[in-house]
């Protein structure tokens, strides 16, 4: 601070805890929304179920799996049961896993690494733990029709 002053990424870091979720769970939807639509548009269901075959998983799961990331990036956008929404997405990223965990590290080598897979699942996890975040009125009308929550407090009390 200058003199007492606020910069403004004074104000953006008090307000960033706020936000953060919110900001999370806006990115992770693009991403699952832009895989749904790769698997429609770009290498087609059949493709996708030919590609899920290839490494083992019977074909016809390309198609809940479609629609589960599908599902998940609407409910992912509109903040709807972000925790719940966030496990499901986490466990198709574990099968995610299969066809680039041995193609090493790094999602550039070929047939794409794991890197990217597991950064998601990160994510996802960060997510589910967070929940949706401040700004979403289907988080605020979920929340008024639950019970109360114990609320949990840091060591400074925040």
């Amino acid at each position: 601070m200058f003199g007492g002053m606020k910069t403004p990424l004074d104000r953006l870091a008090s307000t960033a805890p706020a936000f953060a979720p919110t900001v999370l769970r806006l990115g992770l939807a693009a991403v699952f929304l832009a895989h749904a639509w790769a698997k429609v548009s770009l290498f087609t269901l059949p493709g996708t179920a030919a590609f899920f075959e290839q490494h083992g998983f019977p074909g016809w799961t390309a198609y809940p799996v479609f629609a589960i990331e599908l599902a998940g990036a609407v409910a992912l956008a509109l903040g709807f049961q972000v925790r719940a929404t966030a496990a499901i997405l986490a466990v198709v990223m574990v099968g995610a896993l299969v066809p680039h965990v041995h193609n090493g590290w790094m999602f550039t080598n070929a047939g794409g690494g794991w890197e990217y897979v597991a950064f998601l699942l990160v994510a996802l996890a960060a997510q589910g733990m967070l929940g949706a975040g401040r700004w979403t009125a289907l988080a605020r009308a979920e929340d008024q029709r639950r019970p109360s929550t114990t609320t949990f407090r840091t060591a400074s009390g925040e």
